[in-house]
């Protein structure tokens, strides 16, 4: 019987990507790619943003009722930096995903392509181990300021996705706080939920936890270590950065199973790469006493309905 669940080994790589700069970090996303497949990881998964940058303690000179010119200029820039997919970046990380043979999921910052200024987005990308695009998942709500940068994305982008080894899928940062979004992603059956955030609190080892007690799933919580001293020294809004810490964030990537369990991590104040072997078998067992969706559910009393049609 065992026989039936399969095992993957999972890589979640906390680093910092070279910031705003996306030509330079793809170069860098893809030799981890290739260091974590050299470990052994079938499924590798990237930070929230890490190409090009989660913009940290930047203003991008907005205030309310203003914006300044060096703040459209910062703009300017994070936007140039951004990737089309499609594009040629894509193109890039899903040949690194074929030549190390892995399952990817890695953040983005997305633009619209063939829209000069067009609305950036959150993205999160999935490839497969043979370089194709399976898909991806735009952030729902962008948190705070971040929604000065980003755009909200639609239904359409909740994906859990079949592979070889089970059905992945997951939310972006605190998205992961939104109960309906959770209960969307469970409905479609994950077993794997990828979680790339740019939250580094203790507390959020307690969000990863509850979900992966909550769904069932494993959960791979995956974050960037990044210092004030990476960000580029002629970057716009730079001495925004002077009351920032010298770690801007400090981390906390974690691998937990359907038990709430901690298999890896967490990962503090490094760059490094955590790997686990899931056993799929450890959800069938997980799901004795509680299945979200299934025979802990009442559909009687709750029912969900998610729009999933696109809203260009």
């Amino acid at each position: 019987m065992q026989d039936e669940f399969p095992s993957v080994k999972a890589a979640v790589v906390q680093a910092a990507p070279v910031l705003f700069n996306k030509s330079k970090t793809l170069d860098k996303a893809c030799e981890l790619i290739s260091q974590a497949a050299g470990q052994g990881a079938q499924l590798v998964l990237l930070p929230e943003a890490f190409v090009p940058a989660y913009p940290r303690g930047l203003s991008f000179g907005a205030v309310v009722g203003s914006r300044s010119l060096e703040g459209r200029k910062l703009w300017q820039r994070y936007w140039q930096n951004a990737v089309e997919v499609p594009g040629p970046a894509t193109a890039q990380l899903g040949a690194a995903a074929k030549e190390a043979s892995v399952f990817l999921a890695i953040g983005v910052v997305e633009r619209e392509k063939a829209m000069h200024g067009s609305t950036l987005y959150c993205t999160l990308l999935y490839f497969g181990p043979d370089g194709k695009l399976l898909g991806k998942h735009r952030k729902l709500k962008p948190t705070g300021s971040e929604r000065l940068i980003w755009g909200e994305g639609d239904g359409s982008t909740l994906e859990v996705i079949q592979t070889d080894f089970g059905r992945i899928g997951g939310l972006i940062c605190w998205e992961n706080y939104m109960p309906l979004a959770r209960s969307a992603i469970y409905q479609k059956g994950v077993e794997i939920y990828l979680a790339p955030t740019a939250d580094s609190r203790e507390t959020w080892q307690s969000t990863m936890r509850h979900i992966a007690c909550e769904g069932r799933c494993f959960v791979l919580g995956c974050n960037q270590f990044v210092r004030k001293d990476m960000y580029p020294a002629d970057l716009e809004g730079i001495e925004e950065l002077t009351q920032q810490p010298e770690i801007i964030c400090r981390g906390g990537s974690v691998i937990v199973s359907p038990l709430g369990e901690i298999l890896a991590g967490p990962l503090f104040d490094e760059e490094g790469i955590l790997l686990a072997e899931l056993d799929l078998a450890d959800i069938a067992r997980s799901k004795l006493d509680f299945d979200v969706v299934g025979h802990y559910a009442r559909p009687d009393v709750f029912q969900l309905s998610v729009n999933e049609g696109p809203r260009p």
